[in-house]
């Protein structure tokens, strides 16, 4: 176990956290440009080639491994709270991915709030997969995979593509996915002395943003209480035990039971929101988790594993 290493991550967020606080909230360019900034020092792995494309009328970015990509898609949905964020910032854990698969990643650079609320997120997300189906790939080798929100999304798309009639993905991969617009889960209460990174009131600042006035209690948005998940396809959710958001992974499992989906969840003790960003040396328990990650991914694609690892 690498305590160092997490208390060393959590007095770094809990430190940004404290210089941000005590006046107005921030504007979305400050939100922005600060997520940016904290995103472009993750480590992005050697072993990928990237390039710009369009997905379903959106921008996207294409990752792939230099050697032959292996069969195999992964849809990925960037975090941010649904107000930040791009395929550049999730590049790390896009990367980490590819590399630890070698299977082809489409990034997706789907609208952001407030300038486009709910369900825009969702719509560009959908026609992103609609777009793949399109030009022939094969649901069966498609995994949706995110983080925070975009592992949100990675939920909520599979409902959009069921509801529209559409053949679901082979899995579900979602690292700390944002699943309760209304915030309930217990964990908002009983981890928000030790999460380093989310406030309630900073949670409910983005949240509006994206709800636009419009009622959370609705499955495309708060799918871990709302969700009927009958039908979906095996998901891993990894989530992290000091996390405000920690019963949307939590409760969603149990309704995926409940539904008689294969779901594993993972659950890493004492790491914030999405600590598998900081895989290629910050945290050990990062790199562990994307290696998890890669052998679910692998198993729902029948393809194996790639022998060698993420270079640091």
């Amino acid at each position: 176990m690498s305590r160092r290493q997490r208390e060393k991550i959590d007095a770094m967020f809990r430190q940004n956290r404290g210089s941000s606080t005590g006046g107005p909230p921030p504007s979305v360019e400050e939100l922005r440009s600060g997520f940016a900034e904290l995103m472009s020092t993750m480590v992005v792995p050697a072993g990928i080639r990237t390039s710009a494309t369009a997905l379903g009328g959106r921008p996207a970015l294409s990752v792939e491994p230099e050697d032959e990509p292996r069969p195999g898609t992964l849809l990925y949905f960037h975090g941010g709270g649904f107000v930040v964020g791009s395929p550049e910032t999730a590049l790390s854990l896009t990367a980490q991915l590819v590399v630890r698969t070698g299977v082809r990643a489409y990034s997706v650079d789907y609208r952001l709030a407030p300038e486009h609320p709910f369900p825009a997120g969702v719509e560009d997300t959908l026609s992103a997969y609609r777009a793949l189906l399109d030009d022939g790939t094969d649901p069966a080798s498609v995994v949706f995979a995110g983080d925070s929100a975009g592992g949100g999304l990675a939920v909520t798309t599979c409902l959009a593509a069921r509801d529209a009639g559409l053949p679901l993905p082979a899995a579900i991969v979602a690292f700390s996915p944002g699943l309760d617009m209304t915030r309930t889960g217990v964990s908002m209460e009983t981890r928000a002395g030790l999460d380093p990174i989310f406030t309630r009131a900073a949670l409910e600042h983005t949240g509006a943003m994206y709800l636009a006035g419009q009622d959370p209690r609705q499955p495309l948005l708060s799918p871990a209480t709302r969700a009927d998940l009958t039908g979906f396809p095996p998901m891993l959710l990894q989530a992290g035990g000091n996390e405000m958001l920690l019963d949307d992974s939590t409760r969603l499992a149990a309704l995926a039971t409940a539904a008689g989906v294969d779901v594993v969840l993972d659950i890493t003790a004492d790491v914030p929101h999405v600590f598998q960003s900081f895989a290629g040396g910050p945290l050990d328990e990062a790199d562990e988790a994307l290696d998890r990650a890669a052998l679910f991914i692998g198993q729902r694609l029948g393809a194996p594993v790639k022998a060698e690892q993420t270079a640091t």
